[in-house]
């Protein structure tokens, strides 16, 4: 049986719900966690728009963690400070015209977010 607390639930089904969560828990935490290995950050291509690559965060490093599984498994949660992650990565990938998907579940779908719209959102109080 599982008795896991709201903050370890599986995410909701509503992706508007899970990234209002994202956004809320790495205001608190000041990391954002992503997917990391020696060739780089993982990335899948945007389910809505064509030839256009999405960058996958967690708000927290189990949530990140619990999809290193299978073709993943290369993978581990590495953290990035909100501050680097406002200054450097968001203003980079969007630069490569690339999107970031904020707090994905287990079948890799969730929001699809402007870079540009995430750093203005993780920006206001």
């Amino acid at each position: 049986m599982n008795d896991t607390t709201t903050n370890d639930a599986p995410f909701s089904d509503d992706d508007q719900k899970n990234h209002q969560r994202f956004l809320a828990e790495v205001k608190q935490s000041g990391l954002v966690w992503g997917l990391a290995n020696e060739d780089g950050w993982a990335v899948c291509p945007s389910i809505e728009y064509e030839e256009t690559d999405v960058f996958p965060f967690w708000s927290q490093e189990h949530y990140a963690q619990a999809l290193c599984v299978e073709e993943w498994s290369v993978y581990q949660a590495k953290s990035i400070s909100v501050e680097d992650f406002l200054i450097e990565w968001l203003p980079g990938m969007h630069e490569d015209d690339a999107l970031v998907g904020t707090n994905w579940d287990a079948e890799l779908s969730g929001m699809e977010v402007e870079p540009a719209d995430l750093a203005k959102s993780l920006s206001d109080e």
